[in-house]
């Protein structure tokens, strides 16, 4: 089993930056991809990044290109999302997900492993 562990959420005006990290129970060299996917209530996960073992490929949403950043630091088990820029529909909760397939898929049901979320409100 991969145990997932978000941090870094919390409030911040628009136009503000947070960064989210999630640590690995395990080696991420264990791991194939990785991503971040958001949820608001009443809608379904979303996709918002992923990032492929090596760290090569790299995919995002069209409404966070050029805002977020995804990286993975294999050495300390550690996946991140940069979010600058934010805006109040950034607003969500955030998880964590790692696949056991390779690539950097933006599917869901692609993730094997998920976080428990952590909240990101961004006031205008």
């Amino acid at each position: 089993q991969v145990q997932l562990v978000e941090s870094g959420g919390g409030l911040v005006q628009a136009g503000g930056s947070l960064r989210l990290s999630c640590v690995a129970s395990v080696r991420t060299l264990s791991i194939n991809a990785m991503g971040w996917f958001r949820q608001v209530p009443g809608k379904e996960r979303a996709f918002v990044a992923a990032i492929s073992w090596n760290s090569r490929t790299t995919i995002y949403t069209d409404s966070v290109t050029g805002r977020f950043t995804i990286s993975r630091d294999n050495a300390k088990n550690t996946l991140y999302l940069q979010m600058n820029s934010l805006k109040p529909e950034d607003t969500a909760v955030y998880y964590c997900a790692a696949a056991l397939s390779g690539g950097a898929p933006p599917e869901p049901g692609r993730y094997d492993y998920w976080g428990q979320g952590t909240q990101v409100t961004v006031s205008s």
